[in-house]
């Protein structure tokens, strides 16, 4: 009962998304099997630290990875908070909890020439479909928004005169983002052929031909897709272009506080990631370019 009461406070009165619900859920029911399992019973009010470390080691045994128990515990400490909002406990269990260490990995990003290689020379082909999809790549490349954000864009979302979008991203928060004139120019030709060809507006932004809004399915083919004919990267998801679109911003000049802004990131931390990828990029320049970066040392004087 404790469960379901948490799962829709964060779903209704903290706007968290159906996934990220969804995840905690699996996670909170994973807790409470392994403590009846172990005492017979699942009593929040009786949770103790012990019982949540010899949880951790169980996952850990049972191969599951850093970072998959660092969400568990993270769905773990935000059901006791609630309980203490709640004024069902006194004091969460989940203090001094050491959790296993997560080696961060770099977003995945696509080179600025590859990208130009996209946008400039591959063919689309013709039509509606053509044209909304060389779009959603520019969409998502221009402005760094996500596949959930693209989706949900509406007409009046998009302005043309200053060249800018209104954005509504996690838990409903709005940003501005603004764009330039290439991405205007493909804009205007989208509308025209989707008015033609979709009926006029229906509302919704972007959507298919039978005027009906893209679904998230859709929207990653399409972008796995083209990015395959012009990059190698593993990943190739429309996240991937979020990322590029950060690296691209930092390493041509913006401010890492513009670019936060422009991401609808909570926290600068968030951003600064993307940092270490510019970096990493400085580094590989310097080796290519540098006639003795890979030069061995030798004898100097010893």
């Amino acid at each position: 009962m404790l469960i379901e009461s948490f799962l829709r406070y964060i779903r209704y009165e903290k706007n968290y998304s159906s996934h990220t619900v969804l995840s905690y859920k699996n996670d909170l029911f994973q807790f409470r099997d392994y403590v009846v399992r172990e005492t017979g019973e699942f009593r929040p009010e009786q949770t103790d630290r012990d019982q949540v470390r010899n949880w951790i080691v169980s996952l850990v045994k049972e191969g599951d990875l850093p970072r998959s128990v660092g969400r568990k515990i993270s769905a773990l400490r935000s059901f006791f908070k609630f309980l203490v909002l709640q004024k069902v406990i006194p004091d969460t269990p989940i203090r001094n909890i050491q959790l296993p260490k997560i080696r961060k990995r770099l977003p995945s990003f696509v080179k600025q020439e590859e990208m130009d290689l996209l946008l400039d020379e591959v063919d689309f082909g013709t039509g509606f479909n053509a044209v909304r999809d060389r779009l959603m790549i520019g969409l998502l490349y221009s402005t760094g928004m996500r596949r959930s954000e693209m989706i949900g864009l509406q007409d009046t979302d998009v302005d043309l005169d200053s060249c800018s979008l209104k954005v509504t991203g996690k838990r409903d928060k709005q940003r501005i983002i603004p764009f330039g004139k290439e991405l205007r120019d493909m804009i205007r030709v989208y509308v025209d052929i989707r008015n033609e060809k979709a009926g006029g507006a229906t509302g919704s932004f972007l959507v298919r031909e039978n005027g009906e809004p893209l679904y998230p399915q859709l929207v990653y083919r399409v972008i796995t897709r083209y990015l395959s004919s012009v990059c190698s990267l593993t990943k190739r998801s429309p996240h991937v272009l979020r990322h590029t679109f950060a690296s691209a911003m930092l390493n041509n000049g913006a401010e890492l506080n513009s670019v936060k802004e422009l991401l609808g990131h909570s926290s600068l931390a968030s951003t600064e990631v993307y940092t270490h990828i510019t970096f990493e990029e400085l580094k590989k320049s310097y080796k290519q370019a540098h006639p003795r970066a890979d030069k061995k040392g030798g004898n100097y004087g010893n």
